[in-house]
């Protein structure tokens, strides 16, 4: 019997990039070379600032990021518990202390009413995340920031050209993206830390390339966290077609909500005033009483795939608890919203009848 075909939470196609690909290939230059050059200007014109560094893959640009700041043992990172692991991983290998501010259910993103609550003597770098390609409530972040003496490192893994208040999300501090498959813009793999301080992306780039400035002049203990041109060809032609992409994922996310905005049991997300989302996903909210495994299995089987992004608080696994470096915190809204999200497919490759699939059968489902 055949499998039926499932709409995907996601597509790659990056067939677009073959002429650049070929042209890399051909030229003999694969690792990092003009075309990455090319490629961190073109992103650095998306973000609205001065310097883009690419790296190999989005959880370097975040330990990089951090590295740069020189944190001490006990300095503390305040970011969300609502994140993929990437965002705790990168603090405990930068050497700091992870410490968590509860979020709020419009956004996803760090509340700056807890994060005032748990900056202490010991905080050094508050670290909103800018989840499924809105921005956190940046306006008051920075206002705390500010008035705490604390560096902003933006997790913007989600979020490529977002914006808020006209500000791109990874211009408030040092941005950091990830480029993985799955995201709006991919490489495969691969990173960038995007700042407008020209000190902290000098110091990047030689840390990226094992600590020289030129070849065996060695500045710092450094790393290889290089991109290859053959990363970078594939992304180009994309951010040529950044603003396509997310106008497309725009009207997507509009028709969903629009099918979906008196289903009773799923509150669906919004682009918040003074934001521009760019739905990385598209992440709806059920009602607690609702069976969430029940909903994603009939789903599959009405041939439309669905994710959870993400099933539990960051922290809320075996190896973290015993971590003396990750202090558990209580976070209600988190674990709430952990139980309770869905995302369903908002990607620029849906079709109109795969979109009027996906209403008709979340309607069908949670309904039942």
């Amino acid at each position: 019997m055949e499998a039926a075909v499932v709409i995907p939470i996601s597509v790659v196609d990056v067939r677009e990039a073959e002429p650049l690909v070929l042209e890399v290939i051909r030229s003999g230059v694969i690792a990092q070379g003009p075309m990455v050059k090319r490629f961190e200007e073109a992103f650095a014109e998306v973000v609205g600032v001065r310097h883009a560094v690419a790296v190999n893959n989005g959880t370097t640009a975040l330990v990089a990021s951090l590295q740069v700041l020189d944190l001490q043992p006990g300095d503390e990172v305040v970011t969300s518990p609502f994140t993929f692991v990437a965002t705790l991983n990168a603090i405990l290998e930068a050497g700091a202390t992870a410490r968590f501010a509860d979020i709020r259910e419009d956004d996803f993103a760090i509340d700056p009413a807890a994060v005032g609550e748990r900056v202490g003597d010991r905080a050094k770098v508050l670290m909103p995340v800018h989840l499924y390609g809105q921005t956190a409530d940046m306006g008051p972040l920075m206002d705390i920031a500010r008035d705490r003496g604390l560096h902003v490192v933006e997790d913007s893994a989600q979020a490529h050209g977002a914006t808020y208040q006209g500000t791109g999300a990874g211009a408030f501090g040092i941005g950091s993206f990830s480029f993985y498959a799955t995201k709006n813009l991919t490489t495969g793999e691969g990173g960038m830390i995007t700042t407008n301080d020209d000190a902290i992306a000098d110091r990047l780039r030689v840390l990226r390339n094992q600590g020289m400035r030129q070849r065996y002049q060695y500045e710092m203990a450094g790393h290889n966290y290089r991109m290859t041109d053959l990363q970078a060809a594939v992304g180009i032609p994309q951010i040529a077609r950044v603003d396509e992409i997310v106008e497309s994922r725009k009207k997507n996310a509009a028709r969903l909500t629009a099918g979906l905005a008196d289903v009773a049991g799923i509150t669906p997300p919004r682009e918040l005033p003074g934001r521009s989302h760019v739905w990385h996903q598209y992440t709806v909210l059920l009602d607690e009483a609702i069976d969430r495994d029940r909903v994603v299995a009939d789903l599959v089987d009405a041939g439309v795939g669905a994710g959870i992004y993400y099933p539990r608080t960051v922290f809320d696994y075996d190896c973290y608890r015993d971590d003396p470096r990750v202090v558990i915190e209580d976070v209600p809204v988190a674990e709430s919203v952990a139980r309770r999200c869905l995302s369903l497919p908002v990607h620029q490759h849906l079709t109109d009848e795969q979109l009027d699939t996906v209403v008709e059968s979340v309607r069908r489902v949670v309904g039942a």
